[in-house]
């Protein structure tokens, strides 16, 4: 049989393909901008027929009717990354949470630590010889479809055909759906002057030929602005938006002086605007590879000169890093933030940077913490961080003791909670 007569004989309506699933099952669906819709409404149209299945992914946006109260009973999350589908759901304990270094996910999938019955993916039109594209979102999705036993793909003529290591065959899937609909958008507001400020110093450590790793928000997209001209950077990181669209559309980003992938932007997901899913679509500049491939610190480390950039809610004065919960409550998760902050620190003139503004709530709050809040989870420990950025400049914890970086980190503080960070540090003996 061929791959298009394949196809034919396993097209089925939504209803029908998640008519594969039973109670019990353990699921995996795609998240960030790749979530399956049309088969995640008719799983919870099937609600009141099942009991006990579990739901893994990563991040969820918009809202999830598998996640609304009252569904905990027939569908439970395991949350590999909380969001705002299923934030609520997780810290009323209606949902769990997992934490865990991006890079691992298909690990506990591929070692049946957390085995999968089915994966719900979303793909693109199959090509001449069969293969779909992930698309947008790689990461472990191909991972799933690989250790799930059951298959379920929804075709959207909207997903883009991206490159690289990102497809299934029509021979992996037990069942298609075609169903095409606008995939989800997120497009950050204009940065704040906070943001352009950080981004002004963040920039400063970036020299021509770096390869950077960086999300989307007004910084990452401050940094990108921030830098022009023939600089020849490259990118390697897990996430594209459109502040990395424009600067390759500039020319500073062009990936001639990668020392890994030469050439290549390397993904594995993307979020952003419909130009930049338009932008991605069969553009062999893009390759979009397995999260374990991407993010593994050991792989990402082989770009000599990788500048890692994430953000943190908090940071306390011997420089540990929060950046997944406000105290008790869980907000995110651990991603890609320990993956590539280990990758940078291993590269070659690598830079390890947690960028951050130096206050929260209109400026009455400093992100700069004597300690962190109160079961706040430390994402990044202190051994780890090396370059910490706000508005009011950088500190390099590097090979200092605690001593040198409370006194460091005060420096970067907002002025007017400086003297309140110094006493603090006093009395817990960090400062004389």
């Amino acid at each position: 049989m061929n791959w298009l007569d394949d196809y034919k004989r396993k097209l089925k309506s939504p209803a029908e393909a998640v008519a594969l699933i039973r109670s019990g099952d353990r699921v995996y669906y795609g998240g960030n901008a790749a979530i399956p819709w049309a088969l995640i409404r008719a799983l919870a149209a099937r609600a009141d027929e099942l009991e006990g299945v579990e739901l893994s992914h990563v991040l969820l946006l918009g809202e999830d009717p598998l996640s609304a109260p009252g569904m905990e009973k027939h569908f439970r999350h395991n949350s590999l990354f909380v969001g705002p589908a299923d934030r609520k759901a997780v810290n009323d304990g209606r949902a769990d949470y997992t934490p865990i270094f991006l890079h691992q996910i298909p690990r506990i999938f591929e070692q049946r630590i957390v085995p999968l019955d089915v994966a719900i993916v979303q793909v693109s039109r199959p090509d001449e010889h069969g293969f779909m594209s992930l698309g947008v979102e790689t990461l472990a999705s191909k991972a799933a479809c690989q250790a799930a036993k059951t298959v379920i793909v929804q075709v959207n003529e909207k997903m883009p055909r991206v490159l690289g290591d990102s497809f299934v065959h029509v021979g992996r899937v037990q069942a298609v759906v075609e169903a095409t609909e606008p995939l989800p958008t997120l497009v950050p507001p204009p940065a704040t002057d906070v943001e352009r400020a950080i981004a002004k110093n963040v920039s400063a450590l970036i020299e021509p030929g770096c390869t950077l790793q960086m999300g989307i928000g007004g910084i990452p997209d401050s940094v990108y602005e921030a830098m022009d001209g023939p600089l020849e950077l490259g990118v390697h990181t897990e996430m594209i938006s459109d502040g990395c669209m424009r600067a390759i559309e500039r020319g500073v980003v062009t990936g001639n002086k990668k020392s890994l992938h030469q050439g290549k932007v390397v993904i594995t997901f993307a979020l952003g605007s419909e130009q930049l899913y338009s932008f991605l679509d069969n553009n062999p500049l893009i390759e979009s590879h397995p999260v374990n491939y991407v993010n593994d610190p050991v792989v990402a480390s082989q770009n000599d000169r990788l500048v890692a950039i994430n953000s943190a809610v908090e940071v306390d004065l011997t420089g540990q890093v929060c950046s997944d919960s406000i105290g008790t409550y869980i907000y995110s998760g651990f991603g890609g933030q320990v993956d590539f902050i280990r990758a940078a620190a291993r590269s070659k003139g690598g830079k390890p940077v947690i960028a951050l503004p130096a206050t929260a709530k209109e400026g009455k709050m400093s992100r700069i913490a004597p300690v962190l809040k109160e079961g706040a989870g430390v994402v990044t420990s202190r051994a780890d961080v090396h370059y910490v950025v706000t508005e009011y400049g950088v500190a390099n914890l590097f090979g200092k003791n605690l001593r040198q970086r409370a006194e460091a980190l005060i420096a970067i503080a907002a002025p007017q909670f400086r003297d309140e960070l110094e006493r603090a540090a006093k009395e817990r003996k960090l400062l004389r």
